[in-house]
């Protein structure tokens, strides 16, 4: 084997999004992942219900904002044509 042409094997710490770390070795020094064995359904033995009607509830208002504030900017712009 060629000398000096591997990375660095080093001690590094993985993150969850839950909040548990994990002390492991790897090449990078720290990895964030979304999912782990604390937190995943399958370990864990309970599943978490999932708000979908909530989340398009939020979209659906997101969207209506959206929709009146390009009407508002329409109406600016036509307002402006008409004084011309």
């Amino acid at each position: 084997m060629k000398a000096d042409i591997h990375p660095k094997y080093e001690d590094a710490e993985i993150r969850c999004a839950c909040g548990n770390t994990i002390k492991t070795r790897s090449t990078r020094k720290s990895l964030v992942i979304g999912i782990c064995n604390m937190c995943h359904p399958f370990y864990t033995g309970t599943q978490k219900f999932v708000d979908t009607a909530g989340r398009v509830d939020k979209f659906q208002q997101r969207m209506a904002k959206t929709q009146a504030v390009q009407a508002a900017a329409a109406a600016a712009d036509a307002s402006k044509k008409k004084r011309k």
